[in-house]
């Protein structure tokens, strides 16, 4: 029977390594470099899945099967971005999150304002502004609008 304990403290490990870190035990794992553009979070969270799926077994043939037949790339990605357009306007209460120079950044939506970091800020652009210390336009800074597309000219 698998140790749940040496996973879990496995992946307790995982989590205070660093982005370097992480990078190095992917290589180490997968016998390949981590694709650069992965975030922390991504490297983390695969890293962690597949310690897992080692110990306890990966996805069955019909889990992948069902997976596979669910939609192809370029519908989900439709499907995802559509979604993200009707749901830039967040509720009290949401937490949104983006990765800053290695560092997950964790802002609550208040009913008048964003809290962040123990303060209170009256846009989303001032909280990129405190956590980046330059100009940003804080819905897409925190991939609430996404880049404009132009559409066929008239």
């Amino acid at each position: 029977m698998p140790d749940v304990n040496s996973i879990d403290a496995e992946i307790a490990r995982l989590r205070d390594l660093s982005i370097g870190e992480l990078r190095a035990r992917w290589h180490t794992m997968f016998k390949r470099r981590a694709p650069a553009s992965l975030p922390r979070h991504l490297l983390f969270r695969t890293l962690a899945y597949r310690l897992q799926a080692n110990q306890f077994g990966d996805l069955g043939r019909d889990v992948i099967d069902l997976l596979d037949r669910s939609a192809s790339p370029d519908a989900a990605g439709r499907r995802a971005v559509a979604r993200q357009r009707q749901n830039t306007d967040v509720r009290p209460g949401t937490i949104l999150g983006r990765e800053w120079k290695g560092r997950m950044q964790r802002v609550t939506v208040l009913a008048h304002g964003f809290a962040w970091n123990g303060k209170t800020y009256p846009s989303l652009s001032k909280v990129a502004v405190a956590i980046t210390g330059t100009n940003w336009n804080g819905p897409k800074f925190f991939g609430l609008r996404g880049k404009q597309t132009k559409g066929p000219a008239a």
